[in-house]
């Protein structure tokens, strides 16, 4: 049901020239447990139930996603924007981890509660972002490269940052050892470089051994073996599995049969794409909304619109020296989404977070995510109906 409604939302969002990922969104919203999903009652169960299976279908739908967008750009490719990305992903989490912090105690909301809504907003939700810019055909443009990779270290960062606050979560300790913040940090960047290098050694030399590749489907079914090994693996140390993927997409980028997977992954592409963003819209619960859930969510979504197209749009004109290009990174980086429904779960799940602020957070989550798609293909609307000039685009500067 999930499928076959966001594949229906798509035709019509292709129609009236919107993004398609915004109606695959709202197609989750409108048949999911919480709306027209749940009016129907199957063996005691709602028709369209977000059960563990569903959930598990979401997490390997992100998992290809991000495999895919690696695809996308090579790891020498990826290191020559190293100090554009990392500086953007950087200040992307700082800034609206310690402005949300602020704001949300000036509004009276206590230290913990404040912190975990401060956690939800550091995390960029880069498939968002991906779908738009592959749809407009613009995934080779700097601004484009320069989002990719400040959201992956974005997202590296995050996840450094939520287990720092579910520890606090669990302990009730509100001031943990900077020392073993920093250790955790260093550590989890340090895990990530280990994994890259690991993958862009191995993988290349693997799939280019042409001789022994022989049979139909064997080079697609390595490349998928080893994107889910490597999701595995960074689960397993701690990191977003999204991370492994993506490393290894970025190893396949550079060997010889990129053309041959990238037919492959187009195909992936047709279920995956729209059933984790139905999955996302399905899980959004507007029945907890009262005047102080949409005045908190106001806030809450001003903040998160804000530090992230000043902390990464700021920093984006260094590096890419156009005011409009560092506008559209700033854009492509504001929609939340796997961090802050986790830091939701974690806070609601422990008693820390109370009903209201946790649906403020689920109403952040759902309205960034659609403000972003819509807001990107408006700025590149706006670019196209220019006169066009004989410059080119400006390459991203270490």
């Amino acid at each position: 049901m999930l499928l076959f409604a966001a594949k229906l939302m798509a035709e019509l969002f292709h129609k009236i020239k919107l993004p398609v990922v915004l109606g695959e969104l709202l197609a989750g919203i409108i048949v999911g447990p919480f709306a027209f999903g749940g009016l129907y009652i199957l063996d005691g169960e709602p028709l369209v139930s977000l059960d563990e299976t569903v959930r598990h279908v979401g997490e390997i739908a992100a998992i290809v996603i991000l495999f895919i967008a690696g695809l996308e750009i090579t790891p020498r490719e990826f290191l020559k924007g190293g100090a554009a990305a990392f500086t953007v992903g950087s200040i992307g989490v700082i800034m609206p981890f310690f402005v949300g912090y602020y704001v949300f105690t000036a509004f009276g909301i206590e230290a913990l509660q404040s912190t975990l809504i401060a956690t939800a907003l550091t995390a960029t939700s880069i498939a968002i972002s991906i779908q738009v810019l592959t749809e407009l055909g613009k995934m080779q443009l700097p601004e484009a490269r320069l989002i990719l990779g400040a959201a992956i270290v974005d997202d590296i960062l995050a996840i450094a940052v939520l287990s720092v606050v579910t520890t606090m979560v669990q302990t009730g300790n509100l001031t943990p050892d900077i020392t073993d913040i920093i250790f955790l940090i260093l550590k989890i960047l340090g895990i990530f470089d280990v994994l890259l290098v690991a993958t862009v050694f191995l993988i290349p030399r693997v799939l280019n051994v042409e001789r022994i590749w022989k049979s139909k489907g064997s080079v697609e079914g390595i490349a998928t073996a080893s994107f889910f090994a490597a999701a595995g693996i960074a689960a397993l140390v701690g990191l977003s599995p999204i991370v492994g993927a993506f490393a290894v997409g970025m190893a396949v980028a550079s060997t010889r049969v990129i053309k041959q997977m990238e037919d492959y992954v187009s195909k992936l592409e047709i279920i995956f794409a729209p059933l984790f963003f139905a999955i996302i819209g399905a899980q959004v619960d507007l029945r907890g909304v009262n005047l102080n859930v949409l005045y908190l969510a106001g806030v809450v979504t001003a903040v998160a619109i804000v530090t992230k197209l000043v902390g990464c749009g700021l920093p984006a004109m260094i590096f890419l020296k156009d005011r409009g290009k560092a506008m559209k990174v700033g854009i492509g980086m504001i929609s939340r989404g796997e961090v802050g429904l986790i830091v939701a779960g974690v806070g609601v799940s422990s008693g820390v977070l109370s009903n209201d602020i946790y649906t403020t957070v689920i109403i952040m989550v759902a309205l960034t995510t659609i403000i972003t798609p819509i807001w990107l293909k408006v700025a590149y609307r706006r670019d196209s109906s220019k006169p066009s000039n004989s410059h080119s685009p400006s390459p991203v500067t270490t």
